[in-house]
């Protein structure tokens, strides 16, 4: 990351207090988590010759990808907590929320975790946090970030990172929107389905079909849709459990290789969570939401974010929109022969963003590493 870079986030600051009258009752005050000092000041860096950073070879950037819902798992945290001002961004997530966050996500119980209203921003705080061991072992890989991308409700992690907003607000708003898809999930029995499927894989047809059933058994407006897009033929299907059940045992028909539920309570992604989408863009009006500091991608189109307003908007809109992440991958990774890739790294639970990536581009999944949550795996400051 550039040193105008690192210098603007320093200022906004990733751990602010919550402005313009996003719940600051229930945010940290300005300073208690100034995750934006973990930034090194690159400032001999900026004085570099335009031409001379221009020169930078592409294998000597980074891309950053955060994790989504899913990922979570007990002892998360435990790897990044002797890493400089991750306690303070616990304890900031403490006052946001309302709950200790890093009680539950170090010891659980599992189901507890699990439930959307906790994941979300437990695997939030836990991939920013995971920023902060990446900092701290190869700074090198911040100042040159030039690109990230969140699955799903890391967008919003990656949107913090790059200076978009602040880390309390963005958490407050994470906080929002899982209340709010956590309560429209329990309004209708829905439910994720993975599908591995193949070329001949009939997935729209498949989703009529499955909805036309759901019809025969009374279901007003079944729902039936692809709500995740992970890499070539490979899909998320979300909608009424009848809808998924008559995937599942009809999957030989429409060409599927292999269906597995997901550990999730609702059908995200889709109309099911229009109940979600006002809260969620209500919150957003107030956040000091400005332009990434660094190329974001959104999960609606795959594409750049530009201005403030363009983020407010998709932020909203992705919740009852597919997660395009098999076009966000070409969007970043998509060059000419024999130009070098990036180094990507997976910043928070989990491996699958790497999993998709080598799906996706196996050449630039060559580049990859994982900051793991779990083990230190490295030295911390003493």
């Amino acid at each position: 990351m550039r040193a105008g870079v690192a210098r603007a986030a320093r200022a906004g600051g990733w751990g602010g207090g919550c402005r313009r009258g996003v719940a600051s009752s229930r945010a940290p005050p300005p300073g208690a988590a100034d995750v934006a000092g973990l930034l090194r000041d690159a400032t001999a860096a900026e004085e570099e010759p335009r031409a001379a950073r221009a020169r930078r070879a592409p294998g000597q950037s980074s891309v950053l990808l955060f994790p989504g819902q899913g990922s979570q798992v007990v002892g998360m945290g435990r790897g990044l907590l002797g890493y400089p001002r991750v306690r303070e961004l616990y304890d900031a997530a403490r006052r946001v929320l309302g709950y200790d966050l890093l009680e539950l996500s170090l010891h659980g119980p599992q189901e507890d975790l699990d439930r959307t209203v906790h994941c979300q921003p437990a695997v939030f705080v836990a991939s920013l946090a995971a920023v902060e061991k990446l900092h701290h072992l190869q700074p090198e890989v911040i100042e040159n970030c030039v690109a990230a991308a969140g699955f799903s409700v890391g967008e919003f992690a990656a949107l913090v990172f790059a200076g978009a907003m602040e880390f309390s607000e963005g958490l407050y708003a994470v906080k929002v929107r899982a209340e709010a898809m956590q309560e429209a999930s329990e309004a209708v029995p829905s439910g994720m389905l993975s599908v591995l499927g193949q070329p001949q894989s009939k997935f729209a047809s498949a989703c009529s079909e499955a909805r036309e059933h759901c019809k025969s058994l009374g279901i007003e407006n079944p729902v039936c849709e692809v709500s995740n897009y992970l890499f070539p033929d490979c899909r998320v299907i979300s909608g009424h459990l009848e809808a998924l059940q008559f995937l599942r045992k009809n999957a030989s028909q429409y060409h599927f290789r292999r269906t597995k539920m997901l550990p999730v309570s609702g059908g995200f992604h889709t109309r099911l969570m229009e109940p979600a989408v006002e809260p969620l863009a209500q919150v957003l009006k107030a956040v000091d939401i400005k332009k990434p500091l660094v190329s974001v991608h959104s999960n609606v189109d795959g594409n750049r974010y530009m201005h403030p307003t363009h983020i407010r908007k998709l932020l909203a809109r992705q919740v009852v929109s597919p997660v395009k992440w098999e076009q966000t991958m070409r969007a970043i990774y998509d060059r000419k022969k024999g130009t070098e890739f990036p180094r990507t790294f997976e910043v928070g639970p989990g491996t699958q963003l790497g999993s998709i990536l080598r799906s996706c581009n196996q050449l630039a999944w060559k580049s990859y590493q994982h900051v793991d949550v779990l083990q230190a795996g490295g030295e911390p400051p003493q």
